[in-house]
């Protein structure tokens, strides 16, 4: 999964990855407010980032979810 490779090689907090798949858990995805997909949501720290739609440049999702600020050398 490119998501999770990203996030072992860029950050140096653990990510969790969950996945939400709309059609069997309807309840989990109103709970989170996933009005579209594909989306991602960075949970914490606050405040909440979400990442919808095109996932293919996962710099550009990377960088979204202002990952590169949860690093502590600025890379």
């Amino acid at each position: 999964m490119n998501l999770r490779r990203i996030c072992d090689e860029r950050s140096e907090v653990p990510c969790d990855i969950r996945i939400v798949d709309v059609t069997e858990n309807p309840r989990e995805a109103e709970e989170l407010r996933i009005l579209a997909t594909p989306m991602l949501i960075r949970e914490s720290p606050l405040p909440l980032r979400r990442v919808i739609g095109d996932l293919s440049d996962m710099e550009k999702v990377f960088e979204a979810l202002e990952l590169h600020e949860l690093r502590s050398d600025g890379k």
